[in-house]
């Protein structure tokens, strides 16, 4: 077959339903082969929404979402949602095109060194300048993209290599590499540290939720009753609405879930990684540090594990929980039964005026109108600390939030991806600058007939910024925006928008949007 038909076959093999991307020139051989599979390629209006459709559906899934550019712009488009899902752990296989193998030694049209510029982001990548290892190189770019701890991969296949003949075939897809069980002797050391402790607690990473540890922990939880605080990843690993939930490390208004860390003279990460939060902001104090994941530790003076455990996080969970019950090992919770009831307060808290609103305060009613399971993808902005802190998160993978790269501009493209990847509402929530990146990935989702919710926090600002630039100087500068009137905007692309002016109006959007159809909702936040 045509090379660039065995690395269709490969990615059917690998059972890739959908293709984000652009079209380019020096694709057209492998655009054929992707019309003639059973894989949907999906034509977006930007290579970057391309690659967080498929970091997000990596996150939702666990499987490798696939993006597609051609080679010099396209590629350099594609490159910030690559590097999205890398720190954010999410398996994404991104495939580039390129110029001929005969022009690549000298300087050439769109030209650039695509594999060395992706190599930094990446777990691994290599182009295909010959059509007898594709099969191997695609197989490979899917493994170690999946593989704990996931990432993104990266395939580059020049123009003429993509229609030369192979005689090689798709290697079978293969998903039962298993990570070893946990080590006797740390085990040993983690349960004399849980046998001396009087206030343990849990910190719940990204790793907890990606790994489908979530059961395991709940278990441990429930053992022990240890309290949990999550990471803005890590988010709906224990329900919010459990008694063991502190929710997320800045939740509360007074600090609650710090303080609790601070209290705390045992802390116990599982599936932890040092780029979603920084250790150093914790206000940990001197209490002994366990690590649960599958890889080793960074080596950072404000994270020093007293006991490293690395194994698979489920199966360690189950261990240790079943360890606490054997020995009935259990904890009083009381010690933080009043920091969890202050949280509780805090964040169900309603508008008390008109608009413009505040972030806070809208999120109670968002969180009413949404049901358990539905999933909410969050932009990065000021509503993303909102959210990550206040917005009750139930079930696993519900919540999204980029927090590795913390990318702008992925809540439009990645609800496009959610809606594609789960049976529940999706929710796009996003700041007027995140949304504008993107916003042209409206007419890309009404065109596959997809059907979700984006909320638009506007405050003609980049207000994260101007908060952050107020509280260290007393002024702000560069951040001020202006815009469109986007319920407008939105019927431009044939769907519904609203702009609520009272909790009333509000409550009523939310109700009449989520769930139905495709629409846009603009909410004025001070």
């Amino acid at each position: 077959m045509k090379a660039s038909d065995l690395l269709v076959a490969c990615l059917e093999r690998e059972g890739v339903e959908h293709v984000f991307g652009l079209p380019g020139e020096e694709m057209e051989d492998l655009l054929f082969s992707l019309r003639d599979s059973d894989v949907t390629f999906v034509p977006t209006r930007h290579e970057q929404g391309a690659a967080f459709m498929a970091d997000v559906h990596g996150r939702l899934t666990g499987e490798a979402g696939v993006c597609l550019a051609t080679l010099g712009p396209g590629a350099t488009n594609l490159l910030t949602g690559v590097a999205d899902a890398h720190l954010d752990k999410s398996p994404l296989v991104a495939i580039t095109a390129q110029g001929s193998l005969e022009r690549l030694h000298q300087e050439s049209h769109q030209a650039i060194d695509v594999l060395n510029m992706f190599r930094p982001v990446t777990k691994w990548n290599t182009q295909l300048d010959s059509p007898d290892i594709i099969h191997e190189s695609v197989r490979k770019a899917f493994k170690v993209a999946e593989y704990e701890k996931p990432g993104a991969t990266h395939l580059e296949l020049p123009e003429d290599v993509a229609a030369e003949e192979t005689s090689m075939q798709p290697l079978p897809a293969r998903s039962d590499t298993r990570f070893a069980a946990p080590n006797a002797e740390a085990l040993n050391r983690v349960e004399a540290l849980l046998s001396d402790a009087e206030r343990p607690l849990i910190i719940a990473g990204n790793g907890a939720v990606r790994t489908r540890a979530a059961g395991p922990l709940q278990a441990l939880v429930d053992v022990t009753d240890l309290p949990v605080v999550s990471t803005y990843m890590g988010k709906g690993a224990v329900p919010d609405d459990d008694p063991h939930s502190l929710m997320t490390l800045d939740s509360g208004a007074e600090g609650e879930a710090a303080s609790a860390i601070a209290e705390a003279d045992l802390v116990i990460t599982v599936g932890y990684d040092i780029a979603e939060h920084d250790p150093a902001d914790w206000g940990q104090g001197d209490a002994p540090l366990i690590h649960i994941d599958s890889e080793p530790a960074e080596v950072y003076e404000a994270y020093t594990p007293e006991v490293e455990l690395v194994a698979d996080i489920g199966r360690t969970l189950e261990v240790l929980a079943d360890w606490c019950s054997a020995a009935k090992l259990g904890f009083d919770p009381d010690w933080y039964a009043d920091l969890r009831a202050s949280i509780v307060t805090d964040v169900q808290r309603e508008p008390s005026g008109e608009a413009p609103f505040t972030l806070r305060d809208t999120l109670p009613l968002l969180r009413e109108a949404m049901a358990p399971e539905d999933v909410l993808i969050s932009d990065v902005g000021s509503h993303k600390m909102a959210i990550a802190q206040n917005f009750p998160t139930y079930k696993p993978n519900t919540c999204i939030i980029s927090n590795g790269l913390a990318s702008m501009g992925i809540a439009v493209p990645g609800g496009l991806a959610a809606d594609l990847a789960v049976d529940a509402n999706v929710v796009a929530a996003t700041g007027d600058g995140g949304f504008l990146m993107n916003a042209a990935e409206i007419e890309t989702a009404t065109r596959l007939g997809a059907e979700y919710t984006i909320i638009v926090f506007n405050d003609d600002d980049y207000g994260l910024i101007s908060e952050k630039q107020m509280n260290h100087t007393g002024e702000h500068f560069g951040t001020g925006l202006t815009n469109p009137d986007l319920p407008t905007f939105a019927e431009s692309f044939g769907i519904d928008g609203y702009r609520p002016t009272t909790p009333e109006e509000l409550k009523d959007a939310f109700d009449a949007a989520i769930g139905n159809g495709m629409s846009l909702i603009e909410v004025p936040v001070a």
